[in-house]
């Protein structure tokens, strides 16, 4: 039987230890080796979806909520399915205000009205109490028969130190010739608003144009408005308030 020399038992004996324990460091290494090799591949390589799970797409930076199907598909194959969701009946709406200070219809016009164009149509009109409303904002006239828009059209306003002032004003005065005794001007149609001068008339409605404070409308506009508007008829400006059907022209007082 074959053995190994003496001298080399001896060296076997005392090395085997120093063998045995720098095996184990190289198997050490090795792992080590492996488990770092795969976090330099993990931050390289994406990490792949999971096969089943919750999923959200992002539509326009907003997230979808899954479609139903989809969700009835991850229900249980077994057990109660819930049923349909109760469908809820809305609230009856309150009955629409009605009167001659309510917004009853309106024109139907498309788009902004362009400087020097406006729009008259009296074919919804009824007889009633006339009030014209004034968005300074939308630079924008409207005129009111009964709570139906009869008549709209752009405007000129005053800006600066003259601003156009924000209020409910009785018109005070008509005169359809009148010229003005501060600024020696035309002011066709005049219907006075307050009693430093503020009025309606007609005016040249044009982009860069201004007035003094006055408000001005085409004079065609003009014409209509002063042949219907009778003397305690009530101007509202506001600046940014538009109204829609249904809305209170003037506020009523509770009773």
């Amino acid at each position: 039987m074959w053995a190994l020399p003496p001298k080399w038992r001896k060296w076997t004996k005392r090395r085997l230890p120093l063998l045995a324990g720098g095996a184990a460091v190289v198997v050490l290494s090795l792992i080590m080796a492996v488990h770092v090799l795969k976090d330099i591949v993990g931050l390289v390589l994406p990490a792949r979806a999971p096969a089943h799970g919750h999923q959200i797409a992002m539509v326009h930076g907003g997230p979808v909520a899954a479609h139903p199907a989809a969700v009835a598909s991850r229900l249980p194959a077994s057990g109660p399915v819930p049923g349909p969701a109760p469908v809820l009946t809305p609230a009856p709406p309150h009955p629409a205000i009605d009167g001659p200070f309510v917004v009853r219809s309106i024109l139907p016009i498309s788009g902004p009205i362009q400087f020097g164009k406006y729009y008259w149509d009296e074919t919804k009109g009824e007889p009633g109490p006339l009030v014209v409303t004034v968005d300074l904002t939308a630079r924008v006239l409207s005129v009111f028969e009964n709570g139906h828009e009869v008549g709209a059209t752009a405007i000129l306003k005053g800006y600066g130190d003259k601003p156009t002032p924000v209020g409910v004003f009785p018109i005070t005065q008509k005169d359809e010739h009148h010229i003005s005794n501060i600024f020696n001007v035309p002011m066709p149609y005049m219907m006075r608003l307050t009693n430093d001068g503020v009025s309606i008339h007609g005016s040249k409605v044009e982009r860069g144009y201004a007035t003094n404070g006055c408000i001005g409308v085409p004079d065609g506009f003009a014409a209509k408005l002063f042949a219907k508007a009778h003397l305690g008829d009530r101007v509202i400006i506001t600046d940014g308030k538009q109204l829609k059907i249904g809305d209170p022209i003037i506020s009523q007082p509770k009773t």
